[in-house]
């Protein structure tokens, strides 16, 4: 009988103690994670696939694996940007330049194997479909390096560009969101279709320029030209600003003349005011890093009040 306490005593101690182990390991394990998530860019994936989803539901486009196309794309394109600008992103976001530093090649490998899926995938659409899912990786080349490949010339980047940088990446995303799912489903380019590319092009000018009040500092030092380089931050924070205006009559152009339904430019309207509160905090704020993560979120809010609409409706 004694022994058999014994031996219980030792397994609730031995249980006792690998239990503390695992709890005590879960915030770090939480924390990996979360840094593997956000320094990868992968949430960046999720988020473009609640895009691709918005746009699918504002122009009645059936489900289709445009929105997986654009998550590995996304992944792809981000992660070799961080790739190539880890040395520069050491001064504004060091924890991020660490991270991809320190994972280089397991990223090099996750972004060409992600890249390859989504070119594979995108055949299925047909030659249009394919020629979109290109596209963003072709003007990455153009944007982020200086050389042009197969003939060893090496020209500006457009990165260096004034406006040519964020421009470059707008047109880019807001057309991959917009008619990658338009040619999966083999559906044409309509007015509304015209509209929602406006919208998505304004939100990504206005969700990447964001993000560069944090880079101040590194772009100063590379020699890129970015709005909040060349005019400061409180003239970021009116001209941003200005564009959410914009943005909203483009959405209210498009309810008016009935290319939108109210119901669905609800949501809309909905993610412009979180825009204008985030914009608004340009320059007031410390945290820049949390700043440009919020502003990356927009697409979530609309996302979550479109899903409401549509439940509701």
């Amino acid at each position: 009988m004694g022994r058999k306490n014994h031996t219980f005593s030792d397994d609730g101690s031995t249980a006792a103690a690998v239990h503390s182990a695992l709890f005590a390991r879960l915030p770090s394990s939480t924390e990996r994670l979360w840094n593997a998530l956000v320094y990868s860019s992968a949430y960046l994936s999720l988020i473009a696939m609640a895009e691709v989803v918005v746009v699918a539901v504002l122009l009645s486009v059936s489900p289709t694996p445009a929105a997986i196309v654009v998550g590995l794309v996304v992944f792809a394109v981000y992660a070799n940007d961080r790739l190539a600008d880890a040395d520069t992103d050491a001064v504004s976001n060091p924890r991020q330049a660490a991270f991809v530093s320190r994972h280089r090649d397991a990223l090099y490998v996750l972004a060409s194997i992600a890249y390859g899926l989504a070119v594979a995938l995108s055949v299925l659409g047909g030659p249009i479909a394919l020629a979109i899912t290109l596209l963003p990786g072709a003007l990455w080349v153009c944007y982020a390096t200086d050389w042009i490949p197969g003939t060893g010339v090496h020209v500006r980047r457009l990165k260096d560009r004034f406006l040519v940088n964020t421009i470059v990446v707008a047109l880019a995303w807001a057309a991959t969101l917009t008619f990658l799912p338009l040619a999966f489903a083999g559906s044409a380019v309509t007015p509304p279709a015209l509209i929602v590319f406006g919208y998505f092009f304004l939100r990504v000018f206005t969700n990447t320029e964001i993000p560069n009040v944090r880079d101040i500092e590194g772009d100063r030092a590379i020699g890129v030209l970015t709005i909040p380089v060349v005019f400061g931050v409180d003239r970021t924070r009116q001209i941003l600003a200005g564009i959410d205006c914009c943005t909203g009559a483009l959405v209210v152009f498009a309810v008016a003349t009935g290319q939108l339904s109210l119901a669905l430019g609800l949501p809309l309207f909905v993610g412009l005011g979180y825009s204008l509160c985030v914009t608004s905090r340009i320059g007031r704020t410390d945290d820049v890093q949390l700043l440009a993560r919020a502003a990356e979120c927009e697409y979530l809010v609309v996302f979550t009040a479109l899903v409401i609409v549509v439940l509701s409706g």
